[in-house]
């Protein structure tokens, strides 16, 4: 069955727009910060909020079944409203401390009723062709992801208000189109009643099981990868005493998951999605194991070799994504999706927090090593 020729981009541009919600607030998040002259980090816990949000979020509507079990495109929508409001409620006046935590963290628990759902809505429409389908929706998600990044090394604006507002707005345009542009797919099956047993019953599949842990071998490496590309280039300026434009070096190196992750999805129609991801952990845990090498090469050759890596740490993504749903029963896809994401993001804050345990008191060149750990994890159980 052929679907509509919109309903694809409509789906990407929907969750771009209303993903924008998470990444924008990395832009803006110094701004909002520097608000508060509080007795503690609040920049980590700026961060660490919506993540948590993202975890408690996923981990609720696994557990509930909501996505299999009622329209995707209306959770989608109204997690997109509520999502955008919490975001708006950053602009409060004589905001508390509490307040600022409590809407970052709202808005990460919405935020998982719009990434998972996305890819769920898609699994609905492309039986055939999915890890291409999936392959666009999360290369937009990586130009999402490097898009601060662009914002501030041109510094298109200096109020962080407009910032939030016009997010905002974009998840509120990307909710309602989701909604009146992509009714319920034609391979959706309906989910009659709560499972509350479902999380087990999914790790009982050996297919799923096996994506499963392949997808969170790759999650260690990912998010720790982009979170320390600018760390990575400023140690490299140090050691070779040059200077990098870090913030569109970043941009670049993340952003070029874009292109990857649809050359992925492409080769996959004829290779299959197992081998597009073993070969892209396969690699990019080469890079990680040989990355300590890295800061010997001339700045051209640095830069390439980053930038490659930045392709090889996101192309398998959607192709793990394309295996878990092809794993399970279709009245179970949503929920098979949000799960791995709540477990796949909880692993990325260990990651990331040991790297920053480990910064200072290693060489920094050595630190990304570790995150071969992941990759080799993930090797492992897509074996033969």
């Amino acid at each position: 069955m052929k679907s509509k020729f919109y309903i694809l981009p409509v789906i990407i541009i929907s969750q771009f727009f209303c993903t924008s919600l998470w990444f924008a607030g990395n832009a803006v998040i110094d701004d909002l910060a520097s608000q508060f002259n509080a007795d503690f980090n609040i920049l980590g816990y700026l961060l660490s909020f919506v993540q948590f949000g993202f975890i408690v979020g996923t981990l609720t509507f696994a557990l509930l079944t909501l996505a299999d079990r009622f329209s995707p495109s209306r959770i989608f929508m109204i997690c997109a409203f509520l999502g955008g409001l919490s975001n708006l409620s950053l602009l409060i006046p004589d905001i508390t401390v509490f307040n600022l935590l409590t809407a970052r963290f709202g808005t990460g628990f919405f935020l998982a009723g719009i990434y998972p759902i996305g890819m769920k809505i898609a699994s609905d429409y492309y039986k055939d062709g999915l890890g291409k389908a999936l392959g666009y929706l999360v290369g937009a998600l990586v130009l999402g992801t490097a898009f601060p990044h662009l914002i501030n090394q041109f510094s298109w604006s200096s109020d962080y208000k407009a910032v939030i507002i016009s997010t905002s707005i974009l998840a509120f345009v990307g909710g309602s189109a989701m909604w009146f542009l992509v009714p319920d797919g034609p391979y959706r099956k309906l989910v009659s009643k709560l499972q509350l047993g479902i999380v087990t019953q999914l790790f009982s599949i050996p297919s799923f099981r096996k994506a499963a842990f392949g997808y969170f071998g790759h999650m260690w490496e990912l998010y720790a990868f982009w979170g320390f590309v600018p760390i990575i280039l400023k140690t490299y300026s140090r050691l070779q005493s040059i200077q990098l434009q870090v913030s569109f070096w970043s941009f670049i190196i993340i952003g070029v998951g874009f292109i990857s992750c649809i050359l992925g999805g492409l080769i996959s129609l004829k290779t299959g999605s197992r081998k597009v991801a073993y070969n892209s952990l396969l690699i990019s845990g080469i890079f990680c194991l040989a990355s300590p090498l890295l800061f010997l090469l001339p700045p051209e050759l640095f830069l390439i070799a980053l930038s490659i890596w930045g392709m090889l740490v996101i192309s398998d993504s959607p192709q793990f994504s394309t295996m878990v749903a092809a794993a399970v029963p279709p009245e179970l896809r949503g929920t098979a999706l949000t799960i791995i994401n709540c477990i796949g993001f909880a692993i990325t804050i260990i990651s990331i927090q040991l790297l920053s345990f480990l910064t200072g008191k290693l060489d920094n060149t050595m630190l990304y090593v570790f995150l071969s750990i992941g990759p080799i994890l993930g090797i492992y159980t897509l074996r033969k």
